[in-house]
């Protein structure tokens, strides 16, 4: 079994309990309270399932306090009178709250459409003599957001940094951000791949392999540390992110992304539930350094700079632009320091396998 399918099987495995991608359970009845004064009720604590009462109503748990009884034994809220009180369902004490309920079925969570901005096509259309029809565009990037924690992704941080997995490179067998995204969605096929055969029926084994040959069709995987991709995607999984969050926190982890800001992505009655952070993504992180340092020197960029949160500016430079970048300054030592870290890891990768093989054969 190849390291991918072995690895594949063992997650599978630990897995075999959970569903491929649990069930955002919205309850009937919300309550979002804007607890910190920030203009929304986004942040952790902020929204809850309401709670069955006794009589059939509904108990908002954001500053439930329990009642009180006057010297006739009349019960009253501590925070008011114009609060009731009410028994939980469940039983216990009276209790009362001064956050009302939403019902979710009248008053549904409106969700902003998610922008997925395929960045610039490339080898695009050329006429007879070889010319490029379309716009050239130099380290140009894709707009797309991932959402922090909050009610829709079921409060897991969905932009949270795994570490390094897509592997940078200036060129090569990976050379548009159209296939370092495809390297994303590639290993999201293949997530889902194995467990949709494995939920099926199938053996541990034989997930993993249909699950591995989707990953590696169409991806290069020099180019992709494919054991930590499994590892991020089973996280992602197994929460509440969706599709375009798994491929920003892959490229955002690898350091090609430059985030734009946050906004809000998901309301309920005016009221924001759930922000999302607006990025640009570049094909590596060279390009988006030179985006970040280059783009203050041209004036084109002066007024729209990146856009919004919402909507970011992502372009690539034209050629015209690009020639009149002043790299002398420009700080590039983040890039360098890795391209000196890489080769020394490949160096030593290299020793290994070397002393490997020499020990493999003078033992045989």
């Amino acid at each position: 079994m190849t390291p991918v399918r072995s690895l594949l099987s063992t997650l599978l495995f630990v897995g075999a309990s959970l569903s491929l991608v649990p069930a955002t359970v919205m309850a009937q009845q919300l309550c979002a309270v804007d607890l910190n004064g920030n203009g929304d009720a986004a942040d952790d604590g902020e929204t809850a399932s309401c709670h069955l009462t006794g009589l059939g109503g509904w108990m908002c748990p954001i500053g439930e306090t329990r009642c009180e009884a006057d010297s006739a034994g009349a019960m009253h809220c501590p925070l008011g009178d114009q609060y009731a009180c009410a028994v939980p369902a469940s039983g216990g004490a009276p209790t009362c709250s001064p956050n009302a309920c939403i019902d979710t079925n009248a008053n549904p969570i409106v969700d902003d459409p998610v922008v997925d901005d395929p960045g610039v096509e490339a080898d695009g259309g050329v006429d007879a003599d070889g010319n490029c029809l379309g716009t050239i565009e130099i380290f140009s990037g894709r707009a797309a957001r991932c959402r922090p924690a909050g009610l829709k992704t079921t409060f897991s941080n969905c932009c949270k940094d795994k570490g390094k997995i897509v592997k940078d490179g200036m060129g090569g067998s990976i050379s548009s951000i159209g296939t370092k995204i495809a390297v994303a969605k590639g290993v999201f096929t293949g997530m889902k791949a194995a467990y949709g055969a494995f939920k099926a029926g199938a053996t541990a084994g034989q997930a993993a392999s249909a699950g591995a040959n989707a990953i590696v069709v169409g991806i290069d995987p020099t180019s992709i540390a494919i054991s930590l991709a499994i590892n991020f995607m089973m996280d992602f999984l197994l929460s509440g992110c969706d599709q375009q969050d798994m491929e920003v926190g892959m490229l955002r982890g690898s350091g090609m992304c430059h985030e734009v800001g946050s906004y809000c992505s998901s309301k309920i009655l005016g009221i924001c539930v759930q922000k999302a952070r607006g990025h640009c993504c570049f094909n590596t992180k060279l390009g988006r350094i030179i985006q970040e340092q280059g783009r203050p020197q041209l004036k084109a960029f002066s007024a729209v700079g990146w856009g919004t949160p919402k909507q970011p500016y992502c372009r690539g430079f034209t050629p015209e632009e690009f020639q009149a970048l002043d790299f002398s300054r420009m700080d590039l030592s983040e890039y360098y320091a890795e391209v000196e870290a890489r080769a020394q890891s490949e160096i030593q990768i290299d020793m290994k396998d070397k002393i490997d093989v020499y020990m493999q054969t003078i033992n045989n």
